[in-house]
């Protein structure tokens, strides 16, 4: 049996008096797809944070390959393979494509340029390039600010910084999706969806939270349904029925694992 990728038991965090997780235990396993569902309120976003380590669980344990590990803050869950794509993509508009997908990890000039940090732009570039040609992605010039990108684009270019970064760590790593279709049109949804099945195949366990029911129906392995911070549902996708999971959702069906 692998062991998974990423693990939670008994996570629980609370806002003061609130209980926004109340016991979730979670796991996805290496080259797995998970579909996180829930209604607004229902503690998708919360649980998403504990594992990019935005949040520190009140209680609870977090393993990443088998290890326990302990976020302070979201760069210790990066050094522990795991990259989170934010709704909002977190790229730097005016910048060019090749500057947004090297953010934090600039190729400095040699000498005393390099010294005095001036980057090497051919350099990162080139890098740019050869990283976006093993994801498959076909992208504008890397000279092209992103601001001048479509959805889809933009998009492409977000998943493309965290997958570069996520294929370098032990086991594939994990990489988080919040909502990332929920901009985006037919044909940009069918890119994304493409996406996301080959870094699967490469062996990356990806975590997709979202309100798309088709998107989860076409690319996830299995659904996680949490309603009120509680999990309702864990269920194979090829197993799952859409009446049952919209009722997982609203709260109208009962919890799989009882009260």
């Amino acid at each position: 049996m692998s062991v998974p990728a990423m693990e939670l038991s008994g996570i629980e965090h609370h806002y003061g008096y609130v209980r926004a997780l109340d016991g979730i235990d979670f796991h996805v396993d290496p080259g797995e797809v998970v579909g996180l569902l829930g209604d607004n309120g229902a503690g998708k976003s919360t649980l998403l944070m504990v594992m990019s380590g935005a949040h520190r669980p009140t209680h609870g344990e977090i393993r990443v390959n088998g290890e326990p590990q302990t976020f302070h803050a979201p760069k210790d869950a990066t050094a522990a393979g795991i990259q989170m794509v934010y709704q909002d993509l977190a790229l730097v508009n005016p910048q060019d494509i090749a500057t947004n997908l090297n953010l934090g990890e600039e190729i400095l000039r040699r000498g005393p340029l390099g010294w005095l940090g001036f980057v090497n732009h051919r350099a990162q570039r080139r890098r740019a390039e050869e990283q976006l040609d093993k994801l498959g992605i076909r992208s504008a010039p890397m000279t092209r600010p992103v601001e001048m990108l479509s959805g889809g684009q933009r998009q492409a270019i977000a998943f493309a910084r965290s997958a570069i970064r996520v294929s370098g760590a032990s086991g594939g790593g994990v990489l988080l999706l919040d909502e990332p279709t929920a901009a985006l049109g037919y044909e940009q949804t069918r890119h994304v969806e493409d996406l996301i099945r080959r870094l699967s195949e490469q062996g990356t366990a990806v975590v997709v939270v979202s309100h798309d029911l088709p998107l989860c129906f076409e690319v996830t392995d299995r659904m996680v349904i949490l309603n009120r911070g509680r999990r309702v549902a864990d269920i194979a996708t090829a197993d799952a029925d859409r009446d049952d999971v919209v009722g997982w959702i609203t709260g109208s069906r009962s919890s799989m694992f009882g009260p």
